[in-house]
């Protein structure tokens, strides 16, 4: 149901200006002020979506009326409605941003005057909802690259420095970056706004599992949908693991296997994710002298992205992990 304001000053002009706006469908809700304390009042409320004006009052002019419309509330559309507006008085309104104007001789017109202002109005404000909506994309779009770029060149320069040779660096830097590159594909799969836990599992460990297969085994605990930096950042965690696992841990000797399961605490402010990664029947291991930019690169995106807490246990029998973080709301 539109919603008008009119300023008509006088009785009987306002009551055959009411009459024609009746016939419209829907019938508009009309709010009629006289004079300019009515009218100023009626602008600060802010409650109507089109106003209809007389040129001439006893107190005030159609002109003002127009000029503080113009200035509270530009996006509102202005109808003048008059007896005594001239061609050249019509032509000045429409300067200082007035919509149109109807004669009271002929307010046959002004149904289809207000309709036609109305739809404008729609359209306008759509479009300026449109072009909002661009900029906030725009301005996440250019975050997230920057985030993008600087974990790349971060990979890229700590890569370097903890590979022995060139193949070597290849490799590693080539898996991390395929890991990040999975987990945004699956993130744009689901317009970027949240990802399965256990989906990011399997992307993740699919370009491991070649010949491995029967060596992963998921227990999938209850649905876990991730936002999208936590699911970013357990892409890395895994790809960090796996690859571990695959040089020096269960999948680098026959019969190891790796078992990752999950479970979901309902805490009374907030809900928690267990997360468990274990190695088993693998060669015997033990804590490295110094950490590697692989296990910094577990604890940091643990801690920083996920908020949460990554224990390491080289136990004998395999490598064992063990994440908690906080799902986001």
């Amino acid at each position: 149901m539109p919603r008008i304001l009119l300023l008509e000053d006088s009785h009987l002009d306002g009551e055959l200006i009411c009459e024609h706006l009746e016939r419209m469908d829907p019938r508009p809700q009309v709010r009629r002020v006289a004079n300019r304390a009515g009218y100023m009042e009626a602008l600060q409320q802010r409650d109507f979506d089109l106003i209809l004006s007389d040129f001439s009052l006893p107190d005030f002019d159609g002109m003002s009326a127009l000029e503080l419309a113009s200035a509270a509330l530009p996006e509102i559309p202005f109808i003048f409605v008059s007896g005594v507006l001239g061609e050249e008085a019509a032509i000045e309104s429409f300067r200082h941003g007035a919509t149109d104007y109807v004669l009271k001789q002929r307010l046959i017109r002004l149904p289809a005057a207000v309709d036609r202002a109305l739809a404008e109005a729609r359209e306008k404000a759509e479009r300026r909802r449109a072009e909002h909506q661009k900029e906030l994309l725009v301005r996440e779009l250019s975050h997230r690259v920057k985030n993008t770029m600087s974990m790349v060149m971060s990979l890229v320069r700590r890569t370097a420095k903890s590979s022995l040779t060139v193949d070597q660096y290849t490799e590693v830097l080539l898996g991390r970056l395929r890991a990040m590159a999975d987990a945004h594909a699956l993130l744009f799969e689901t317009n970027w706004s949240q990802a399965e836990l256990l989906e990011v599992v399997r992307r993740t460990l699919e370009p491991h599992r070649q010949g491995r297969g029967e060596r992963f085994r998921i227990e999938a605990g209850p649905l876990v949908h991730l936002d999208p930096k936590t699911a970013l950042a357990l892409s890395m965690v895994f790809n960090e693991l796996t690859t571990n696992a695959v040089k020096y841990g269960a999948l680098s000797q026959d019969g190891g296997y790796i078992s990752i399961t999950w479970h979901r605490e309902e805490a009374q402010d907030e809900a928690r994710v267990h997360l468990s990664w274990e190695e088993h029947d693998g060669p015997a291991i033990a804590a490295p002298g110094d950490q590697g930019f692989g296990t910094t690169l577990i604890q940091r995106s643990v801690h920083y992205e996920l908020q949460g807490e990554a224990v390491l246990d080289y136990a004998a029998t395999g490598l064992k992990c063990h994440i908690t973080f906080p799902l986001q709301a």
